[in-house]
């Protein structure tokens, strides 16, 4: 599409999302959108294609908010208003009602699908029939969940469904995306190591869920490394269990159910003949394991599920989402 760049605006102009798709308008142009338009108003002369300088703003109304796009060349008007009407037709089918409120619920998901609606492309014709066809055809695309990892997420979070299965009279979707660290940690892990000469190693692991309070990550294996030639452990822990598994050189804290917000402590103390010996082998990183159920980092949704039983067999439509940690390691102190 010709159009530079997309903004949707509150009623008074000031920017809940943009997306800068080609970078030949500077981002900072839209200050200019508001005051123009209060102005063509007040004039009596207000059209939907704003101009000041070689900047075109071509803008919609929905509710309480403005979709703008701009643009500094001599775009086709038509494909970008089709755009701008398609993306709130697929918003509304998202978020039932599309307005501020709604934007700022779901900002992962709006950037997404604006995204995808971009990266689809669109046919250079003028053809409205034959536009139509192609934006509803990539619209519905979207709408039976074929969307790629929120841009703002790209590489940090994988996505994953385990396909439709049965039970009984249920039909459900298990959701699954798999984290790394590159978001924000859902557990945080801090650890301080201290030696004493050459008898013996303490370990301190704090472990902090960085997740809203209403959910829990269940199965947490936090796997922290120590020397080979450790001996004579010594657990203390706030709360789970500790046990140390020599053929793998790790310390496994295992913590059965760990709400978001909470913090605990693990403490460890090794005899130690040797600290030379780190130095050759050096510090692997802690892992941990988690799942956390009814939850997803990107925010996606599977909005609806149609099943279509001619015998008239009547199932249950279930969706589940759960969070599994992935290449998600820390190093240590």
């Amino acid at each position: 599409m010709s159009a530079s760049a997309v903004f949707i605006l509150d009623v008074k102009g000031k920017p809940l999302i943009s997306r800068n798709y080609k970078g030949d308008v500077a981002m900072s142009k839209i200050e200019h959108f508001m005051p123009l338009l209060v102005q063509r108003e007040e004039e009596g002369a207000l059209a939907p294609l704003l101009s000041h300088g070689q900047v075109h703003f071509l803008w919609i109304k929905h509710s309480n908010l403005y979709l703008v796009a701009t643009t500094s060349k001599n775009a086709n008007a038509s494909l970008v208003y089709s755009f701008l009407y398609k993306t709130i037709e697929v918003f509304c089918e998202y978020f039932k009602e599309l307005e501020e409120e709604s934007i700022r619920d779901n900002f992962v998901i709006v950037y997404e699908l604006l995204d995808e609606l971009m990266d689809f492309g669109f046919p250079q014709t003028t053809d409205s029939k034959i536009l139509q066809e192609y934006i509803t055809q990539q619209s519905n695309k979207l709408e039976t969940g074929k969307s790629r990892v929120p841009p703002t997420v790209t590489n940090a979070v994988s996505w994953r469904s385990e396909g439709i299965k049965y039970k009984k009279n249920e039909v459900f979707i298990d959701v699954i995306e798999s984290v790394n660290l590159l978001v924000k940690p859902l557990i945080w892990i801090e650890s301080v190591i201290e030696k004493f000469s050459h008898s013996r190693v303490e370990i301190m692991v704090k472990a902090k869920g960085q997740f809203k309070k209403q959910s829990v990550a269940n199965g947490v294996e936090i796997s922290v490394p120590v020397p080979s030639d450790a001996d004579s452990p010594r657990f203390k822990t706030s709360v789970g269990s500790a046990k140390y598994v020599p053929e793998r050189n790790v310390v496994i804290w295992s913590i059965k159910s760990f709400p978001g917000g909470k913090e605990y402590l693990m403490r460890a103390h090794f005899g130690l003949p040797s600290v030379e010996k780190e130095e050759v082998e050096g510090r692997p990183p802690i892992g941990v394991k988690f799942e956390i159920p009814y939850f997803t980092v990107s925010g996606i949704q599977v909005r609806y599920m149609k099943i279509i039983e001619k015998s008239g067999y009547q199932a249950l439509p279930w969706v589940r989402y759960i969070t599994q940690s992935g290449d998600y390691q820390l190093r240590t102190s």
